[in-house]
């Protein structure tokens, strides 16, 4: 893409100065119309996050993500580790929707729903704006002395940043160890719960600076997405783009004069007012092309779209639009390359949902001891010795469980021969014994189909490998 100048903005990324130190960004509060979607999905994204942890669905609750004693609820749905399968299909379908949407749509997600985006510009950022005022005030604040104002001011923003911080912590390990839980360490009080207490400390050291401190460097410096951008754009990507076409026409951009014509004096329609770079939250100029920093947050096409109408120019200086739509006018295209990651992703999806379907609510696992020999008993009984598993997927216990053998004639005996039960997300282990008479047996190993049923209802069937005396012909 064309720029206007040199392009020594390329030789280091916007959040470092000259002399190499952070160069703190003081973006200008955003307004328009952008803006305001942006906030509106932000607040319904922000809702969904605080409340997700503490819905519940069949007594499930909705998100959970307990790797220490690995149970997870996604939609409600318990998965257990014998679900890891779903879970990297699941991951697998993330990256392909991901890199389908960064083809067509650019680095859309990080400036609409990118839970850093969303904290940073929805939450922080406003509550500096409130306390320290707009871009102009923020700046002499930081370079007056340390007086009476500034560390009240300093101080206020500084002390809800941290309880912020404290909050999204509280949230983050409601995901992590249940929201029932994490209600009965508030209840019992923190000092029951020192463990948890410094891990919830940690965690808010961490989001405070994040949020207070390392900010937009996040972006374009830690999150890997910025550097897959510019892998999978390309010239036919929608992005949030400067039509240098006519924003530089012959004479290139320059100041506007009042009662000026544009078209005959041959500037473009670029005033060079650099509004859309005060307001840019990762301090870039737009008008140098699509860069790295850029998270498409569309702050710059609301501020160049105020200043239009302004000087009375046409909207949409700054738009969402790819290089081909500004160099060609062409319109955006459903490529080859799109078509093909589509027909992967409907194919990945297709199968997750069928596996879904096929998932049983409860997960047996039946194995022979290791080392163990078969057995002769009476009556030309041979007997392998098992441990068995029982996984309930679901929140409700089954009762009056029992083993039947499907495939062979013969019988399955539980050590202490017990009424079994298994508990509501919880699970049933121990010893049983699979006895079948000799003259059954075709060969010295055979597969063995049984049956688990809770009372007179099969709920999952499982196969066994079943030894017995050598076959000589």
């Amino acid at each position: 893409m064309e720029t206007q100048g040199n392009e020594n903005f390329r030789d280091s990324i916007s959040t470092i100065s000259e002399e190499g130190k952070r160069a703190w960004i003081y973006p200008k509060k955003p307004d328009g119309k952008f803006y305001t979607y942006r906030a509106w999905v932000s607040y319904g994204l922000l809702l969904f996050l605080f409340l997700a942890p503490f819905i519940k669905i069949n007594g499930n609750q909705f998100l959970l993500f307990n790797v220490l004693e690995r149970r997870f609820n996604i939609f409600g749905a318990p998965f257990w580790p014998q679900d890891f399968h779903l879970f990297v299909i699941s991951m697998i379908i993330g990256v392909i929707f991901v890199t389908l949407f960064t083809v067509a749509f650019g680095r859309l997600f990080c400036g609409w729903v990118c839970p850093q985006t969303i904290f940073m510009e929805m939450v922080f950022r406003k509550i500096e704006y409130w306390i320290e005022g707009d871009r102009g005030k923020q700046i002499r604040l930081d370079k007056q002395p340390w007086n009476a104002e500034k560390i009240r001011k300093k101080g206020l923003k500084w002390s809800l940043f941290f309880f912020i911080s404290f909050l999204i912590a509280n949230v983050f390990l409601a995901y992590l160890i249940g929201s029932d839980k994490l209600l009965g360490y508030v209840i019992e009080g923190p000092l029951q719960h020192t463990s948890t207490l410094v891990s919830l400390l940690i965690f808010t050291t961490v989001f405070y600076f994040v949020f207070a401190w390392f900010r937009e460097q996040v972006c374009v410096i830690a999150c890997p997405y910025g550097r897959l951008q510019g892998v999978l754009l390309d010239s036919k990507s929608v992005v949030v783009a400067y039509d240098y076409k006519r924003g530089e026409k012959e004479k290139g951009r320059a100041k506007f004069k009042k009662n000026e014509d544009r078209a005959t004096t041959g500037n473009g329609d670029c005033i060079d007012c650099f509004q859309c770079v005060h307001v840019c939250p990762t301090g870039i100029d737009i008008r140098n092309g699509t860069q790295l920093e850029c998270i498409n947050c569309t702050a710059c096409i609301d501020a160049c779209d105020h200043m239009m109408e302004s000087v009375n120019l046409p909207k949409g200086l700054i738009r969402y639009a790819s290089e081909n739509n500004i160099a060609k006018k062409e319109k955006f295209k459903f490529s080859t390359r799109l078509k093909a990651y589509t027909a992967v992703l409907i194919l990945l999806i297709g199968t997750f949902i069928s596996m879904l379907f096929l998932r049983n609510d409860v997960e047996a696992n039946i194995l022979r001891i290791p080392g163990q020999l078969y057995e002769h008993r009476d009556n030309n009984i041979i007997s392998n010795v098992y441990t068995f598993k029982l996984i309930n997927k679901t929140t409700d216990t089954i009762n009056k469980v029992e083993f039947r053998l499907l495939s062979h004639s013969g019988e399955i005996q539980t050590v202490r021969d017990r009424t079994l039960s298994v508990p509501g997300q919880g699970l049933s282990e121990g010893t049983l014994f699979i006895n079948i008479k000799s003259n059954a047996l075709v060969e010295d190993k055979v597969k063995v189909k049984i049956g688990i049923y809770s009372g007179d209802t099969l709920i999952e069937t499982t196969k066994a490998s079943f030894l017995g005396p050598r076959r000589y012909r």
